[in-house]
């Protein structure tokens, strides 16, 4: 239950990161063509950051997951 939860929240930092490098662009503070604002480029670090860490951590959390159900099967075979 807690590895779910733990996985679930990953998600949700992924996506949340995902849309705060959107966001600018989605809702229109942006226009297109023109230079940054500081809050495009504050959400395109952050989001950035979000998504990058979080993304690293499923993948941490997923090769964990795979290590384990090997070494099961390693113990069944036996």
């Amino acid at each position: 239950m807690k590895a779910k939860l733990g996985v679930s929240a990953l998600v949700l930092l992924f996506l949340g990161g995902l849309w705060l490098v959107a966001a600018p662009f989605a809702v229109g503070y942006q226009g297109r063509g023109a230079a940054y604002v500081d809050a495009t480029v504050n959400d395109l670090w952050l989001g950035g950051s979000i998504a990058a860490v979080s993304f690293v951590a499923l993948v941490i959390y997923a090769a964990d997951a795979l290590r384990e159900l090997a070494l099961r099967g390693k113990h069944a075979d036996s």
